[in-house]
């Protein structure tokens, strides 16, 4: 088939509306620097990476993230990464990024509600345990298995002998899994206090990103420094050789978010996978076959 002029316009629409997604996500961070700005204390507002360059290097961190993909699936690779950090250090933000241009069969996101009454009864890692991958498979973890060093630590969640079990056996737990062929990421997005309180502050002024601060989150702000020592003791007593956690500077989202996805591309060697060339097939024809309108009132109004 020829391509024509006609073609070319709209595979450049149809690249334009991916950058148009990711512009999208940008302008909401704008949206919510601007309401922290406007506070009363006026917030904790820095000067951000330059947009272009944020854009040039995502879209070509991006493009690299979809040939690790490929590398994954052709070599059967089992990865897991994990995302760790204070209440709106920008976990979420940088999971997004790194799964936005991926196939959601291939990349997965576990992120783990409170355990049930049931769960609550399972060896600890149990319900962990299920959410691994298989071979070929990339599982991002949002919140982990280290919420027993931080959150239910610091809310009182568990007993101090459970913590105590959980730092003796993590190390051999993570160890299991290097062992059995899983490659383990650990990232911690790190902020400070002045810059939490800055985010928090904005969220509880926009409508559209309140949902994200619950009870717990609120909690975290009295408890700071319950959590910095918790933090402190969590990487001393997990950082091992065989699983070492990666502090991600995450006070400036654009960077931190470049940043940890550079690191991971590197943490990982990958090359080119080879495909054959796909050859779109002429489309059948039937002569008995009529097509049938849809009655109109099955139709979505046209509001726009």
């Amino acid at each position: 088939m020829d391509t024509t002029q006609s073609d070319i316009d709209r595979l450049k629409a149809e690249i334009t509306d991916d950058f148009d997604e990711e512009l999208e996500m940008s302008l909401e961070d704008d949206r919510l620097d601007l309401i922290a700005e406007n506070l009363p204390d006026g917030g904790g507002s820095h000067q951000g990476l330059d947009r272009k360059i944020y854009f040039r290097e995502l879209f070509r961190l991006q493009h690299e993230l979809v040939r690790l993909q490929d590398w994954v699936v052709h070599k059967g690779l089992k990865v897991v990464i994990l995302f760790e950090g204070r209440d709106s250090a920008g976990k979420g933000g940088a999971i997004k990024r790194i799964t936005q241009r991926l196939n959601p069969r291939v990349c997965r996101i576990a992120a783990l509600p409170a355990p049930n009454e049931r769960e609550r009864t399972q060896w600890y890692f149990q319900r962990y345990v299920q959410h691994l991958p298989s071979a070929g498979e990339i599982v991002l973890f949002d919140r982990s298995w280290y919420n027993r060093a931080g959150v239910e630590r610091v809310m009182g969640f568990c007993t101090g002998d459970d913590v105590e079990e959980f730092f003796r056996s993590v190390p051999e737990f993570e160890r299991m899994l290097v062992r059995s062929g899983v490659i383990l990421l650990k990232y911690w997005f790190s902020i400070t206090d002045q810059e939490q309180q800055y985010r928090f502050q904005a969220r509880i002024q926009d409508p559209l990103k309140q949902w994200k601060l619950s009870p717990m989150d609120v909690q975290s702000r009295a408890r700071w420094e319950d959590y910095t020592r918790a933090k402190e003791s969590m990487l001393r007593n997990t950082n091992i050789p065989e699983a070492p956690w990666w502090v991600v500077e995450a006070v400036d989202k654009k960077k931190a978010r470049l940043n940890c996805i550079a690191h991971l591309l590197n943490q990982i060697a990958y090359g080119d996978v080879p495909h054959s060339e796909v050859v779109l097939p002429e489309r059948k024809r039937h002569e008995d076959y009529e097509r049938h309108p849809v009655p109109r009132e099955m139709y979505v109004p046209e509001a726009y």
